[in-house]
């Protein structure tokens, strides 16, 4: 590994422009550009954009292709989207430009689970250019999958694991606020879900990646989603809600072993939270519960974990990989 990794940001919404500044302060990071196509962002300085009051002689560019060119990056962290066949063509252009990929992208965290034909040939791919990619972040990619998997090393045996994940939406952005139904009526919730509108994405991941990390086979894998009905007024920067209707979402991924429920995952975001918390339960020998009283912040502690991230990916193997295939991800200095 260099003793500086090249580093380019590639989708500078909220995350990517958290991410981007926290690897300016490291000193083995070289951040050497962004992209993204929004016309506001494209063309300005990146120092300008993260607001860092100094220009950094960097202008943020559309052109994801020009910047691989021109900055022969060895990492690319990429937050551009959370389904994986929205990041795919990307994903296949950074490859063939010989960068490592670090990625926010939801599904990518473990992307067998829905796409087993493209995760076998993104596998390839990556192996042929040397390169190594990764999903991760915190929900999923940590609290509820890799944090499991870390705490099940004190196990001898593992029955089943649950991860219990409280969030004060009122605390977080205007886009998750409307991803988990604040301020619908109880009919278009249900409305938005069965369009695929209403719904966090990950869930699933997290599920086959303890499973596989466990060394379990899931032989089913179900989700539900439910609305939680606000009992009083809530009101945030967004949205006023009110009481009957719908403040956010509870929704529970379990997965099977030979009909057995072997892994639950219930993730419970709304406006008002009273006690937000992340709980882990592992029913085990011996058995292990931990709790994080407030809860991990989902877009403090994404950023965080990405850029953590980047030095693991460039000493990895090439190939597709997820958290369970890495040494322990921890800050460097």
């Amino acid at each position: 590994m260099p003793e500086r990794l090249g580093v380019v940001f590639v989708g500078l919404g909220p995350i990517g422009q958290e991410a981007a500044a926290l690897a300016l302060k490291k000193s083995y990071l070289e951040v050497r550009g962004g992209v993204d196509i929004d016309p506001q962002k494209a063309g300005q300085d990146l120092g300008d954009l993260l607001g860092l009051g100094r220009r950094l002689g960097l202008n943020v560019t559309a052109d994801l292709r020009r910047a691989l060119d021109e900055a022969s990056p060895d990492v690319v962290v990429l937050c551009t989207g959370s389904y994986f066949p929205q990041v795919f063509g990307q994903l296949m252009t950074i490859i063939e430009a010989g960068a490592s990929v670090v990625s926010t992208c939801e599904e990518l965290v473990y992307p067998w689970a829905g796409y087993p034909d493209q995760a076998r040939q993104l596998d390839m791919l990556a192996q042929k250019h040397g390169v190594t990619v990764l999903g991760t972040g915190v929900n999923p990619g940590f609290v509820m999958d890799t944090m499991a998997l870390f705490f099940s090393g004190i196990c001898q045996q593992v029955r089943r694991v649950s991860a219990w994940r409280v969030v004060d939406a009122a605390t977080r952005r205007r886009p998750l606020q409307e991803k988990v139904g604040a301020g619908l009526t109880p009919e278009r919730f249900q409305a938005a879900v069965e369009a695929g509108r209403v719904r966090h994405v990950g869930l699933r991941e997290s599920a086959y990646l303890v499973a596989a990390g466990l060394g379990w086979r899931l032989t089913d894998y179900r989700e539900t989603i439910e609305p939680v009905i606000a009992s009083e007024p809530v009101a945030t920067e967004y949205v006023s809600v009110e009481p009957g209707q719908v403040a956010g979402l509870r929704q529970v991924g379990r997965g099977f072993r030979d009909g057995e429920p072997v892994v639950e995952l219930t993730l419970e975001m709304y406006v008002g939270a009273k006690n937000p918390r992340d709980v882990l339960t592992i029913d085990g020998v011996p058995p292990v519960e931990v709790e994080v009283p407030g809860g991990i912040h989902g877009d403090r502690a994404t950023a965080a974990i990405v850029v953590n991230a980047i030095p693991r990916v460039a000493e990895a193997p090439p190939g597709l990989l997820t958290m369970k295939d890495l040494p322990l991800v921890h800050l460097r200095a």
